[in-house]
C-alpha cells in the first residue's frame, strides 16, 4: 500500500507537470494558467451543485426508510471529484469532470461496485 501511495504522489504530479509544460509551450503560459483557473472555478460550481443534489437525494431516500447506498457512493465520488478539480492539472481535471457529471459518473460507479464486490468476496474467502 505504501508503494502504491508513493507512486500516486510521484507519478501523477510528474505526468501533470509534463502535460502543463507541453500545453504551455503550445498555447502559451498565460492561456495555460487561464485554463487551469477556469477549470477550477467551473469545477467548484459543478461540485457544489452536484453535492447539493446528492444531499437532497440522500435525505429523500432516508425519509423513505431505505438505505442510501447509491447516494453515499455518489457523494464520495463528488467529494473525490472536487479534490481532483482543485488540483492543478489536466489529467486530474478530466477525471474530476468525468466523476462530477452524472451521466459519465454511472459507468465509473459500475466499475467501483465491481471492484468493491471483488474485495468483499476475497475478504470473506480469506477467513
Amino acid at each position: 500500500m505504501l508503494f502504491k501511495l508513493f507512486l500516486l504522489f510521484t507519478i501523477v504530479p510528474a505526468i501533470e507537470l509534463a502535460l502543463l509544460i507541453t500545453i504551455g509551450t503550445r498555447i502559451g503560459a498565460l492561456n495555460t494558467i487561464v485554463i487551469v483557473l477556469a477549470t477550477g472555478f467551473i469545477g467548484a460550481y459543478m461540485v457544489r451543485a452536484e453535492g447539493l443534489d446528492v444531499v437532497r437525494r440522500l435525505q429523500r431516500t432516508m425519509a423513505e426508510g431505505a438505505f442510501p447506498a447509491e447516494e453515499i457512493l455518489d457523494g464520495v465520488m463528488v467529494l473525490v471529484s472536487g479534490a481532483l478539480l482543485i488540483t492543478p492539472g489536466i489529467m486530474t481535471d478530466i477525471i474530476g469532470f468525468l466523476m462530477v457529471i452524472p451521466r459519465s459518473r454511472e459507468p465509473i460507479k459500475r466499475l467501483i461496485k465491481i471492484y468493491l464486490k471483488g474485495k468483499v468476496y476475497l475478504g470473506i474467502r480469506r477467513r
